[in-house]
């Protein structure tokens, strides 16, 4: 399980900067919703496309859920952060930041759930906001900590999207 704490030179914190990614995304979502869908009530698509809407953000929930799942509480991860040792086995081998894409697949599913066409720019602003926390704090801890091992690992695996790995290993 998760474990929120700091052991004795253990170099990087649990928790980092993911709820703070993770909050300011649902805070967008949810202004989005409000606004598109009950404030505005503009681009509301009518059906087929409620029900197409529907399933895709639903296997996107599941899916999102599914993700973040592995990446926290299967992947022993808060012993990969407290032994300072870099994970790249599993999902990591796949996405390298597996819970703050869980939760942005899983955000975009929750959005499709309204059918409405303006809010498919959320998704978008999401990725644009989780990439941008990302540069700018974790994967520089991360460059400074690991160095080369860190800088090759990023040239493998992309950063935010769930993808078979590229090249060696």
């Amino acid at each position: 399980m998760l474990k929120n704490y700091m052991k004795e030179g253990q170099k990087l914190p649990l928790f980092g900067v993911g709820p703070y990614i993770v909050y300011g995304m649902a805070l967008l979502n949810v202004i989005g919703i409000i606004l598109f869908g009950y404030v505005f009530k503009i681009g509301i698509l009518p059906a087929p496309w409620t029900i197409i809407f529907r399933i895709i953000g639903g296997l996107l929930i599941v899916a999102g859920i599914v993700v973040w799942y592995i990446g926290a509480l299967r992947s022993d991860m808060d012993d990969s952060i407290t032994e300072n040792k870099l994970q790249t086995k599993g999902i990591y081998s796949w996405v390298r930041n597996p819970m703050y894409s869980g939760w942005w697949i899983a955000l975009s599913g929750g959005v499709l759930m309204w059918h409405n066409l303006w809010m498919l720019i959320l998704p978008v602003l999401d990725w644009l906001i989780m990439t941008v926390a990302l540069i700018n704090t974790e994967e520089k801890w991360l460059l400074d900590l690991y160095g080369d091992e860190y800088a090759r690992y990023k040239k493998r695996v992309n950063r935010c999207i769930p993808w078979k790995r590229r090249g060696g290993e």
